[in-house]
């Protein structure tokens, strides 16, 4: 799925129009960056959080020519689902994945 495709379900599903969709889906991306730029996490409840956090500099090494450089230090955002959302995914894939006889 993407953006796109969530324009579009948004647009059936709630009977908007094209243009206020996108504008609803970009109004809380645009929210979501924004906060996520100035260094504070974005909570969902029944969702999931992401947070921004501080990567430290550390070696790397080119896996053809073994040379070792420095990954300079940066800022990453980490998405962590919420436990209700993991769960939910868990017995989904569960009931979806052919078992084997094998196995208990």
């Amino acid at each position: 799925m993407v953006k796109a495709d969530i324009i579009r379900a948004i647009e059936m599903r709630l009977g908007l129009s094209h243009k206020e969709a996108s504008a609803q889906v970009e109004g809380i991306l645009s929210l979501i960056k924004s906060t996520l730029t100035e260094g504070d996490s974005v909570l969902i409840s029944g969702f999931g959080q992401w947070k921004a956090r501080e990567k430290k500099s550390r070696i790397g090494r080119n896996p053809k020519t073994k040379e070792e450089y420095e990954i300079s230090p940066r800022r990453v955002v980490t998405f962590y689902p919420s436990n209700v959302w993991r769960q939910e995914i868990a017995q989904s894939s569960d009931s979806t994945t052919p078992r084997d006889p094998d196995r208990p």
